[in-house]
This record gives C-alpha cells, sequence and structure tokens, in this order.
C-alpha cells in the first residue's frame, strides 16, 4: 500500500538542512528498488571509498550532515532515506512493502545495487544502525567495516523505561511529544535548530510500520566492526551492551563520554567523526 504523501512543510524543512547543513557539493538521487524509489544524499570525492550511512528511526539521511563533511574529506558518502520512514524514500501503490528483516537485506542489496558499489563500508545509528548489523551478517561480502553508533536491539535489549517513555510518542506522535522525548534523553542537551524543526514535522508523516524482530546474530559477525556506545544512552544498558560485544572478535567498543542515544549524530562528542574516519582508512577499500 502507497504511503500517503506527506505535508508540504515537512519537505521545506528537509529542503532546508540540505541546504544550510550539508555541504554545498551535496548531491540527492533517486535509486530504484523493488520497495520504491530510495532517496540518497551524496557528498565527497566521485572515486572515494563508499560508506553508506543509515539513520535511526524517523531521523532521515539529513541527521548525518557533520558525519559527511567528515568523512566527504576522503570517502564517497551516500546518506540514505529508510525506506517508508519519513524522508523522500516513499513507496508508490504497486511497491510490496518492507516486512521483514529479509526485505530490509534486499532493500539494501538493491540500494547498494543502484549506486554502483559492489562493497562499501555501512554506518548506522540506532535502528540504522540494527538494519546495518543484520546486512553484515547476511552480507559480508559486500562490506569492508561495519561502524554502528548505540546500535539497539543488538548487543542488549532496550530499556524498560525507555519503551515506557517513547510509548505515547510510537503511538500518537506530536511535535510536543517529540520535544518532551528528546529532551528527556538527552538531558536538555542542545540539538541543532534547523534539524529539529525538521524533527517536528515528522510527527505527522504517514510513514510504514518499522520492521522488526530479532535480534541480529552477533556471533556469526565477520566484518571489522567498530562500535561506539552513547555512556549515558537511555535506550539501553550500555555496560550490558559493551561486555556483550566484546565477546565478539570482529567488534571493537569504545564508549562516548556524555554522550546520549538521541544526541547522536547531532551532537556526537568532538573527535567522534574523526575517529570513525580513522577507522575506516585502517582499512582501504577501493571505490
Amino acid at each position: 500500500m502507497a504511503i500517503p504523501p506527506a505535508d508540504g512543510a515537512f519537505f521545506t524543512a528537509y529542503d532546508t538542512v540540505l541546504r544550510t547543513r550539508w555541504p554545498a557539493t551535496t548531491v540527492s538521487t533517486t535509486v530504484p528498488t523493488p520497495y520504491g524509489p530510495t532517496h540518497v544524499n551524496s557528498h565527497g570525492p566521485e572515486d572515494g571509498p563508499p560508506v553508506i550511512l543509515l539513520p535511526g528511526g524517523g531521523a532521515t539521511s539529513t541527521v548525518w550532515f557533520a558525519t559527511a563533511a567528515e568523512l566527504g574529506r576522503t570517502h564517497r558518502v551516500h546518506a540514505v532515506d529508510l525506506i517508508g520512514d519519513p524522508g523522500r524514500s516513499v513507496p508508490g501503490s504497486d511497491d510490496p512493502p518492507v516486512r521483514a528483516v529479509a526485505d530490509l537485506m534486499a532493500w539494501l542489496d538493491a540500494v547498494m545495487d543502484g549506486l554502483g558499489t559492489k562493497t562499501a563500508s555501512l554506518c548506522g545509528h540506532s535502528y540504522g544502525a540494527w538494519t546495518a548489523l543484520h546486512y553484515a551478517v547476511h552480507r559480508p561480502d559486500r562490506l569492508a567495516t561495519l561502524v554502528l553508533l548505540d546500535p539497539t536491539n543488538c548487543f542488549s535489549g532496550f530499556s524498560p523505561r525507555y519503551l515506557l517513555r517513547a510509548a505515547p510518542l510510537l503511538l500518537r506522535p506530536t511535535p510536543a511529544r517529540t520535544r518532551a522525548f528528546l529532551r528527556w534523553e538527552t538531558g536538555g542537551v542542545p540539538l541543532d535548530e534547523t534539524w529539529l524543526a525538521l524533527e517536528r514535522h515528522t510527527a505527522a508523516f504517514p510513514a510504514a510500520r518499522p520492521v522488526t524482530g530479532p535480534r541480529p546474530e552477533t556471533a556469526a559477525l565477520r566484518v571489522p566492526t567498530l562500535l561506539l556506545l552513547a555512556e549515558r544512552s537511555r535506550a539501553h544498558d550500555v555496560r550490558r551492551a559493551a561486555a556483550a560485544a566484546r565477546k565478539v572478535p570482529a567488534v571493537r567498543v569504545e564508549i562516548l563520554p556524555g554522550a546520549t542515544h538521541h544526541t547522536l549524530p547531532l551532537a556526537s562528542p568532538p573527535g567522534t567523526d574523526a575517529r570513525v574516519a580513522e577507522f575506516l582508512r585502517a582499512r582501504p577499500l577501493q571505490a
């Protein structure tokens, strides 16, 4: 079933973030997939090693502007709007819905194919990191490296308190509930006002139901992985997640001091994006 069009104010706010926060050389493209057209914002040298960025649920690809600017010094960055999520990846009436993890994997395969990318590095935050980790287990042959920013439901479950706080927002999202939830989780840390103006419009965006499922089988992970956990994340028990991740040989675990789940990647601690860039450069990949 097609997702009804969003209010034009959403797309105006989306374009404002791109125009004012993203590098001037950013280009936007649409990649065809079996599940509908997928919108991608790209930056960096066209012959640079490719890195694909997946945002958290509802955040849109625009949230990656600081990361794209840093990684785009040496890499070709492709920030993707998740299919059916708030953003410009809006399925048509004849496009089948993404219902299961297997559909997400096939969608991401098609995105990489459409970008002309046989292999890439993959970086995700929150729900985007959950998707990225599933893909790394599903298609390790297509990934050089994996970067996970405070992934949810990967190395530990959600915090019950977090789910309780998020429930009203999930059941009936409103701009006021979005603001209150972000203030609670971030401890009132200021976030970019231009991006927040876009986030306020996501409450009215007619998004598809997100795919849920089991945790990725981390024991099968072979792709070199950098796991960056937010020290003050309220989404999960950070110590438990770190302890579980350290049992996986492919994973390098680091804790981001002072960070919370929803300050990433907008208000990451200084040096975070440079740390990601260093990790990617240590494992060079041909474009």
